[in-house]
């Protein structure tokens, strides 16, 4: 609850006050405040009014103490009229989600896409700096630093969403933090829940707003596909003993198939009409998994060749570990281990999980199970979600010879 509410809290006192910065304080601690006395006293009726209210009484207090510009522009914001009006009343009813609107506001262009991305995670995705810091694979001290000086960036500037002229120029970011946003949900970077369903949820509303803006735009309606094909497998993911199923392993009849069906249909729209890009490829490799009735049924020629595409569109590591398994799936997993080769020399990547994870099931598919069971093992070490490192734990086991 405290999690989705403070996006909104934040985007309603930047839209009435300004200051960025000031008011991501001043909702932080009223966030600390509910999780301090809500067990103790209670949840309000109103839970979003409250944290707006107990915000800006924070707000104030602060204008207050740094300088008698800020004390009277607290007056204004306290006038008696609007203190005896109920919490959230002085508000104007927004034309439209305030959220989208500070989710353009993070991604301002006076910003470098990487602190664009970084401040809406944290704005607008809810997202800790170490979580943040983790999804980029760069220091926490890093980060942190990125979105001190991105929240001064963009202090004092407008609260509206951007014109159309403007518009083409911000999309991206805020496509990438989306993406970002929903992929941290989907598969937590750390702590005992593979899945954070208030993450996913929230990215995809964010995308269909976005993609309500901008219908025709191919990459938009790509993400948005992406999203529903990718969460309509939420429900398989886990086993009766919360252990992490791979998708080959997957009840495909616990997926959402009214989510399936969304995305499939968004997909051969949007390929009919628009060039492939990086989002609307992925999405068109989840409607391939997506309408293969078994897993043994899945084209993997296709699913190759659209990453070979989407290697030479949008080339990164990431793009190489899918592609890797792809690969093995056509030409076994000898040529999927070669393309995992020069990640070892890659910052990113090297020291990642993944990687190892990826390297471990290749390795146990070409038969050399000694090889895997350092992989898994290797790869646990380096996780740390919890669910993860249960199931790489649990794929060592079943090759340990002294077990």
């Amino acid at each position: 609850m405290l999690r989705a509410a403070g996006p909104q809290v934040l985007a309603a006192l930047v839209r009435r006050h300004g200051q960025f910065d000031a008011c991501e304080d001043a909702v932080q601690e009223a966030l600390l405040a509910a999780a301090t006395q809500w067990p103790v006293e209670g949840v309000p009726a109103d839970p979003r009014a409250w944290l707006t209210t107990v915000a800006r009484r924070r707000l104030t207090d602060a204008w207050r103490s740094d300088s008698a510009r800020r004390v009277r522009e607290a007056t204004v914001a306290l006038d008696p009229a609007v203190r005896r009006a109920a919490p959230g009343a002085d508000e104007e009813p927004p034309s439209h989600d305030d959220t989208l609107t500070l989710l353009f506001l993070c991604c301002h262009p006076a910003l470098t896409p990487a602190s664009q991305v970084a401040l809406t995670l944290r704005a607008v995705g809810g997202l800790t700096t170490a979580e943040i810091a983790a999804a980029h694979l760069v220091p926490e001290a890093t980060m942190a630093q990125r979105i001190s000086r991105a929240k001064r960036t963009v202090r004092g500037e407008p609260f509206t969403l951007p014109s159309a002229a403007e518009r083409p120029a911000r999309v991206a970011a805020v496509r990438e933090v989306l993406y970002l946003v929903f992929t941290e949900g989907y598969t937590a970077s750390g702590g005992s829940d593979l899945v954070r369903v208030d993450l996913t949820t929230e990215a995809i509303r964010l995308t269909r707003l976005l993609h309500a803006l901008l219908p025709d735009d191919g990459e938009t309606t790509g993400l948005l596909a992406l999203m529903l094909l990718t969460d309509a497998h939420r429900a398989a993911r886990t086993g009766p003993d919360g252990m992490l199923v791979p998708l080959a392993e997957q009840d495909r009849g616990r997926w959402d198939r009214r989510q399936v069906d969304e995305g499939v249909a968004l997909v051969s729209a949007a390929l009919a009409v628009h060039p492939a890009g990086p989002y609307l490829l992925q999405a068109a490799i989840a409607a391939v998994h997506a309408e293969a009735p078994t897993a043994a049924d899945t084209d993997w020629p296709q699913v190759a060749a659209l990453y070979r595409l989407l290697d030479h569109v949008a080339p990164g590591p990431m793009v190489t570990l899918n592609r890797a398994v792809a690969v093995a799936m056509v030409s076994g997993p000898r040529a999927g281990l070669d393309l995992l080769r020069p990640l070892d020399d890659d910052p990113r990547t090297a020291g990642h999980h993944r990687l190892w994870a990826v390297r471990a099931h290749l390795l146990e598919q070409a038969g050399d199970l000694a090889g895997a069971l350092d992989a898994y093992h290797r790869a646990a070490r380096l996780t740390t979600s919890l669910p993860e490192r249960r199931y790489l734990d649990a794929r060592a086991a079943r090759l340990d010879p002294s077990r």
